[in-house]
């Protein structure tokens, strides 16, 4: 599908140009050719259109130019704002949640992933339900339409409001499966450890190269969206299970959140994240902080971490494993692709695990 991006630089954002980045991968993530693209910056979003109505009018011809076939937003767009920009472009327009729930959608492969993504889609059309039938409010009259008096509108709700509900229970379900099976690992005594990180830092690369597994990896962001558990045993740490987690990204829209609740959970029961982060990328400290606060929105900001600083073979950075003036394990920089440093990852577990047993033993 051949796709014009418009991007808008909020408030002077010094980022801005690795975001407008990000967003080109996003389309290209979603199966768009991106045939052109329009940067306006504003102080503020405009109510109507949020980019203003001159810099509309500039972007309508260059789209038509292009032969686009739909507009990507790189913020999110109010219903309103929707409605009006595609009278305006006539053709879709979509924001960046939408782009994200696509590739969600995209991606999902097991069942558990495509109801989580499809509670997300519906949650995001919800809200847009008045913008779709916004031409047909009014209830015609005469024959084959009397009845209890429903628009269309109405009865959309309705019928999106009960499959809402109905995904809801089924997730609950599986949450409880999740809880059932972290019940029996922890009885076990096994040390959980989960990979945590922003998307497209190299998680599944590493989990396969740590577990000799051929979970799916690819250089593409949410390349993952379903966890992954295998155990591994790492020699004076014993048994362990090492889970593969979906990738965070900055601004990951809430629905998205509350609907992955039950795959993002599982970090919460891990012994120890692993912070997996891509120390070639310039907006790695950005991507850390990104990570830390969708940690902290679901109660996972108290388990010990450790920051993985993967691909050092781009950087040329030497494999090591760095302790704190504590003697706690603070970094290790490997390169998951080249299979180098993982004896140092290993090496960071067992010491991690050690310590604690110490802290336990103590109390």
């Amino acid at each position: 599908m051949q796709a014009f991006i418009v991007d808008v630089n909020l408030y002077g954002d010094l980022d801005f140009q690795a975001h407008h980045e990000e967003l080109i991968m996003l389309a290209k993530g979603a199966g768009a050719t991106v045939v052109g693209t329009l940067v306006a910056n504003r102080e503020r979003p405009d109510p109507a259109f949020f980019i203003g109505k001159g810099k509309v009018e500039e972007a309508v011809a260059l789209v038509k130019a292009a032969g686009a076939e739909i507009v990507i937003f790189g913020q999110p767009l109010s219903p309103a704002q929707q409605r009006n920009l595609q009278e305006e472009f006539n053709c879709r327009v979509v924001d960046r949640v939408a782009l994200i729930l696509d590739i969600f959608a995209l991606r999902a492969q097991s069942h558990e992933g495509k109801i989580q993504v499809e509670l997300a889609q519906l949650q995001y059309m919800r809200t847009r339900l008045s913008m779709i039938w916004s031409k047909f409010e009014q209830q015609q009259g005469g024959i084959g339409t009397r009845g209890p008096g429903e628009t269309q509108l109405e009865l959309d709700r309705r019928i999106i409001g009960g499959r809402i509900k109905a995904l809801g229970e089924r997730l609950k379900k599986v949450r409880k499966q999740r809880e059932n099976q972290r019940r029996q690992r922890m009885r076990s005594g096994t040390f959980m450890v989960s990979l945590v990180g922003y998307t497209n830092t190299g998680k599944s690369t590493l989990f396969n190269a740590m577990t000799r597994a051929d979970a799916y990896a690819a250089d593409q962001l949410f390349a993952t969206l379903d966890t992954t558990t295998r155990r591994v045993w790492i020699e004076g740490a014993g048994q362990i299970t090492l889970s593969d987690t979906v990738g965070f990204i900055r601004e990951l829209p809430t629905t998205l959140i509350e609907a992955f609740k039950a795959t993002l959970e599982e970090s919460l029961y891990a012994d120890v994240l692993l912070h997996v982060i891509d120390s070639s990328s310039p907006q790695k400290e950005e991507q850390i902080f990104e990570v830390n606060k969708v940690l902290q929105e679901i109660g996972a900001q108290h388990i010990p971490t450790i920051l993985v600083y993967n691909k050092i073979d781009l950087t040329e950075q030497e494999p090591r494993l760095e302790l704190d003036e504590s003697g706690r394990v603070s970094r290790v920089f490997l390169s998951a692709a080249e299979r180098s440093g993982l004896e140092f990852l290993r090496e960071a577990i067992v010491l991690t695990k050690q310590q604690l047993e110490k802290t336990i033993d103590a109390k």
